[in-house]
């Protein structure tokens, strides 16, 4: 009896290992942390404060979901950008890599809070000696869309504003 007894533990622990890892092999980045930014997916047309047309923008969701592109061209088509958006599990929070035709990056890091994305850049110092952060806040709006403020803080405060634009969808 010992010995059917050490066969069926063995039976169930093989059982429970290969339902274990069919469930978590079925989608490593559905949750809730990776849908995070999802609210920012879409194809947008994108507007200045005053309501002239800044650019489009499309956002696609790949690589399984773990991914968010985006896919940025000014109303002139002179500036063209993509980023790389995705929740990192080990440091536990979304980073952003921005790269342009014009070879400028940006690296930001942060999370949601509320109906918030905020990220922001690690300190960097421009030519007049000051340090600074970029912050770059994504709100998801009631009516559907989204604004994105880039705002520019030297010692926690706001001392220029980058670009303040709306995301409406595209028709």
């Amino acid at each position: 009896m010992g010995q059917n007894r050490k066969y069926f533990f063995f039976f169930a622990l093989l059982l429970f290992v290969f339902f274990g890892l069919a469930q978590d092999s079925g989608c490593a980045c559905c949750t809730k942390n990776h849908e995070a930014f999802d609210f920012w997916i879409g194809q947008w047309e994108v507007t200045n404060p005053d309501g002239s047309v800044a650019g489009t923008n499309r956002i696609d969701k790949i690589q399984s979901g773990c991914i968010i592109q985006e896919h940025w061209i000014s109303a002139n088509g002179n500036l063209t950008g993509s980023s790389f958006n995705f929740y990192n599990t080990k440091s536990g929070q979304w980073e952003q890599l921005w790269i342009d035709n014009s070879g400028n990056a940006l690296k930001l890091f942060g999370n949601r809070i509320e109906d918030r994305m905020v990220l922001t850049s690690e300190p960097f110092t421009l030519t007049d000696g000051n340090t600074y952060i970029n912050r770059i806040t994504w709100t998801d709006l009631s009516d559907g869309s989204v604004r994105q403020l880039w705002e520019l803080l030297q010692d926690d405060q706001v001392v220029n504003i980058l670009f303040d634009g709306r995301y409406t969808k595209a028709q």
